[in-house]
This record gives structure tokens, C-alpha cells and sequence, in this order.
């Protein structure tokens, strides 16, 4: 018998307006996000830099509103040898991963490439192993339109116009052991550096905003005590700060993968409650606001034998090992998908787990003004070294673009739930038991402009269809006009260039609305859109 779920709404539950930055996507040399999906020279479609066009075309295409260009990688790049004629520039080289960048890939590629997807740009800075000059340089370089060295030089490379980045990131995990440069044991120094750069940037751009770190993982033992740390150094100067989780579940473990909207809902409410203890604590007014530019949930096998209870009081060599393993160079041609954007194994469970996370981004959206899906390209556009098809994380992504507008409006949920025990993927990530975890999630946006009211459901139940009731009887003037689904009974589905269409959103004849109420089936592990318009 199918389990029965209730979701009341009401316009006076508005928490605050939905930025279209919150489906955002996160870029960094790792894997095939950028060396052979952004960038591969040989490729029909490239263009003079080396940029494929198909993928280019369909990002586009898909609306995608913001990058963030960042990752360890930019904690030792220094961004002053990737610029200029490819045959002058030095070599690349990401020492957290030990690996050649090639030359052609430099700073204006990856704004280029950004500018011709036709989303924002939000820039990560080094501040682990440059020095404030070197921040200072790139955005005059970026924002100043001549009269300067780097704007100069900016302008003799061949680009006349600035690219007016409006989003700097303060180094990125500046709190990780594993990061070059790292602040670990010292997150004064962290703070202090990220106040002085801010500053840097508002007296040479005052339209800017800037984003400092915090721990980026919860499973850190230092969490959260760096970030308060951190924010006493250099709240009022800065205006958001930047998380980062992933949450993993063991291959197979829906429930677990599903259970990850607990995790970052707790940790945002973590960070949101933090920031308003600085807030006080330094008589301000000034608001902090979250930036969630990493995330992502995803089914990854167990690493060896854990060794339970460590969280994250580890050994440094959980996070790395010195083992003189050389260099490589990445190869556009070889392909190492990264993120739940490029695994094709459970594709509708992480689609949907991810979706789950963009709602409660939602349900949060006064205080979440950008998220970053680590895999969000690949969710957006998915690709190979030769194609781009569209995934199944597509629709439910490009729903919440087109769709999740305007202010967002607080559902009320009434469902069972479910308890995931104690499990371990490794050393570092560890969760000790998810208790009282919905099967059913939702967000709501009301879009007054256009008259469009939609709600956006999550049924991560695995075992059972759920019986929904929607009231929506406050909203007055607004009648019901589609429910789009999107399932699969078959776990392992997957959509590729050849079968594109495998998982996809269809609409559901069934579902009616009478006298306010809207009742629906859903279907096991589905997304669900149900779009209502002024009359």
C-alpha cells in the first residue's frame, strides 16, 4: 500500500527571493570537466582557443547562470604564467594532483569560456601561495579598463574589453591539510589575509563581492571553531562565505544517498547560526550570506577497511601521501569523469539526491545565495571525448532555472520517515546515524512577475509510490497546469549519446486539483514538477 505524504503552502511562508545562482556549476582542471569537455583543440567543433562549441552550445542552451572557476588547484597556480602567447607561457602544473595543465588552458580560456556560456563569473583567488599583489594584478587585469600594467597587458594579448568579474573567491579550503599553502593551523592569519584582499578589490571595484572560507568539510575536527576564527577577522568586509561538502553513500544505499539533504541542511543551519553569533558578537547589521560552492552526493565504494570513530581527527596521510609518483600530463583524449555529473552507474538516485540538495537550497534561499554543483556541467551537458547528450540530472536542474523564480515559498511536509545506521566510507567520512529522514522533499517558488506559482518534489522513497496531498488553496487565482515526472524502475538506466532519452520527464495524466487540492502519485525515487499560473 503506498505510504501517503502532505505538503500545505501559503503564500505568507515566503522565505526571501530565490537567486538564479543557486544552480550554478563548479570548474576546475579535474578529471574531463575542463581538459576534453571545456577545452580539446582536435575536436569538429573547437573553436580558435581550443573551446568546444557542442558543449559550449548546450550550457548555454541550458541557461546555466553562474561558474566558479576554482579547486586545489588555484591554491599553488600562479595565474600570471597562463596568460599571454601560449609559446611565452611557463609551464601549468596542479601539485595536488600531480599533473601537467597544458599551456593552451590559462586564465582568459577559462573566461572566455564562462563569458560564451553566457553565465556569471565567479573567480577563485590564490591566497595560499601568492601574495596580495598577485590578487591585485588579476583584478585590474580582469575589471580595469586600461591605464594599469595588467590592464595594459590584458589589452596587448588581445582582449580590449574588461571581463568585469563580479564574484572573488578568497583562496579556496584554506582550512584543508590537504591544500598548498595551507591556513589549518592558523585561521587568524587566514582572516586577516582574506580582509586585506577584500579590501584590495572594493577600492579598485566597488561593485565587487567578495567570499572567504570556511572549513570545508564538516568531518574536520577544527569544525567549526576555524570559521569562527575566520569571520571574527573579516566579517565586515566580506559578504559571503564558502561551503563545501560531499556527501557519499555506498554503491546501492539509496537510502543513505538520499539521506545526504540531512547532512547539508545541517551544515548550512551550522554556518547561518555561526554567522549571526559574529554578526552580534560585533554589534554589526551587516548579514552574511552562504555560498555552497561545492557539493555533491554521489555512490563512491568503500575505501579499504575504515577505521570507525576517526571522523575527522586523521592522520595526515588519510588526506595524501608522499609517494613520488611523478607527473602526468592530462590528456584530453583520456577520459576521468568527476563528480555525479559524469557517473553513469544509480544516474536517477544521484540526479535526484543532487535535486534534493538545490530544494533545501531553496527552502533556505534569504540566507543561500549561490550553490555550485561540483558535476553541475556535466549535470547540465553530458559528454565524452567525441559527444554531449543530456543526462538525467539535466531536467530536474534546468526545471529549477527555468522555473524556481521569484520569492520562495516554505512548504510544510508531513511524511514518514526513515533512520540511516552508522556507516563509513573511509577514514574521513563518517556519519555517525541520519535520523528522522523524509521520504518526501519539497521547495516551492512563487513568481508574481510572470504569474507562476511551481512546487518541486523529491520522493526519495525506494521501496514505495506515495500518495500526495498539496494544498494550495491560499493561493487564490492561480490554476493547476501540468505535473512533470521523471523515474526509473531500473536502477542501473542511464542516458547516453546513443539512448539519450532513457530517463526522462513525462507528463502525468492523473494527477488533478479540485477545490485547492492537489492530489498526486508519485512514483518511487521520481522528481516531480507541478506548475500552476495566474488565471
Amino acid at each position: 500500500m503506498p505510504r501517503k505524504a502532505r505538503i500545505s503552502l501559503h503564500p505568507s511562508y515566503s522565505k526571501g527571493d530565490i537567486s538564479p545562482r543557486l544552480f550554478g556549476a563548479f570548474l576546475e582542471p579535474i578529471g574531463n570537466m575542463a581538459i576534453g569537455s571545456m577545452w580539446k583543440p582536435d575536436h569538429p567543433t573547437a573553436d580558435e582557443k581550443g573551446l568546444r562549441r557542442d558543449f559550449i552550445n548546450a550550457l548555454k542552451e541550458a541557461g546555466l547562470p553562474a561558474v566558479r572557476f576554482g579547486g586545489n588547484y588555484v591554491s599553488g597556480w600562479r595565474w600570471k604564467d597562463s596568460v599571454g602567447p601560449v609559446s611565452e607561457r611557463k609551464p601549468l602544473i596542479d601539485r595536488s594532483r600531480s599533473c601537467f595543465i597544458p599551456k593552451e588552458v590559462g586564465a582568459d580560456e577559462y573566461l572566455s569560456f564562462i563569458e560564451l556560456v553566457g553565465a556569471d563569473t565567479m573567480w577563485t583567488l590564490n591566497l595560499g601561495t601568492d601574495d596580495i599583489d598577485a590578487s591585485i594584478d588579476f583584478i585590474d587585469y580582469t575589471n580595469v579598463e586600461s591605464g594599469l600594467e595588467w590592464a595594459d597587458k590584458r589589452v596587448e594579448f588581445g582582449r580590449k574589453e574588461p571581463y568585469n568579474v563580479k564574484i572573488f573567491y578568497l583562496g579556496n579550503e584554506m582550512d584543508g591539510p590537504w591544500q598548498v599553502a595551507s591556513f589549518e593551523k592558523d585561521p587568524v592569519g587566514y582572516g586577516v589575509k582574506a580582509r586585506e584582499v577584500s579590501k584590495a578589490l572594493k577600492y579598485t571595484d566597488g561593485s565587487v563581492e567578495t567570499i572567504a572560507c570556511v572549513s570545508s568539510c564538516p568531518f574536520l575536527t577544527h569544525y567549526p571553531d576555524w570559521d569562527r576564527q575566520v569571520l571574527e577577522q573579516c566579517y565586515e568586509v566580506v559578504d559571503y562565505i564558502s561551503l563545501h561538502h560531499y556527501h557519499s553513500a555506498l554503491p546501492g544505499d539509496i537510502g543513505a544517498l538520499m539521506a545526504g539533504v540531512k547532512a547539508y541542511e545541517n551544515y548550512i543551519d551550522t554556518e547561518i547560526a555561526l554567522s549571526d553569533y559574529i554578526k552580534t558578537m560585533l554589534r554589526t547589521e551587516k548579514t552574511m550570506y552562504i555560498s555552497l560552492d561545492e557539493y555533491g552526493s554521489m555512490f563512491r565504494p568503500q575505501k579499504g577497511t575504515p577505521r570507525y570513530g576517526m571522523n575527522g581527527n586523521l592522520p595526515i596521510d588519510a588526506f595524501f601521501s608522499f609517494d613520488n609518483r611523478g607527473f602526468r600530463a592530462q590528456d584530453p583524449n583520456v577520459w576521468r569523469a568527476f563528480g555525479p555529473g559524469g557517473r553513469r552507474s544509480g544516474e536517477m538516485a544521484m540526479a535526484l539526491a543532487n535535486a534534493s540538495t538545490m530544494l533545501a537550497m531553496i527552502r533556505r534561499a534569504d540566507r543561500v545565495k549561490i550553490g555550485c554543483a561540483t558535476g553541475g556541467l556535466g549535470m547540465l551537458c553530458a559528454s565524452d571525448k567525441d559527444h554531449v547528450w543530456k543526462g538525467a540530472a539535466y531536467y530536474p536542474m534546468t526545471e529549477l532555472i527555468r522555473y524556481a523564480k521569484g520569492k520562495s515559498i516554505l512548504p510544510v511536509v508531513e511524511c514518514e520517515t526513515y533512520d540511516v545506521p552508522t556507516y563509513a566510507v573511509d577514514d574521513q567520512n563518517q556519519y555517525p546515524g541520519i535520523f528522522d529522514v523524509p521520504y518526501v522533499t519539497a521547495a516551492a517558488a512563487l513568481n508574481e512577475p510572470e504569474g507562476e506559482f511551481t512546487v518541486f518534489v523529491a520522493n526519495g522513497d525506494w521501496e514505495e509510490e506515495e500518495e500526495l496531498t498539496v494544498d494550495v488553496r491560499a493561493f487564490e487565482g492561480y490554476r493547476f497546469v501540468e505535473h512533470l515526472t521523471m523515474y526509473s524502475d531500473d536502477f542501473e538506466a542511464a542516458n547516453s549519446y546513443e539512448n539519450p532519452d532513457v530517463i526522462k520527464p513525462v507528463v502525468c495524466e492523473d494527477t488533478k486539483c479540485e477545490g485547492g487540492k492537489l492530489t498526486a502519485t508519485l512514483k518511487k525515487l521520481s522528481w516531480n514538477m507541478f506548475r500552476f499560473e495566474k488565471i
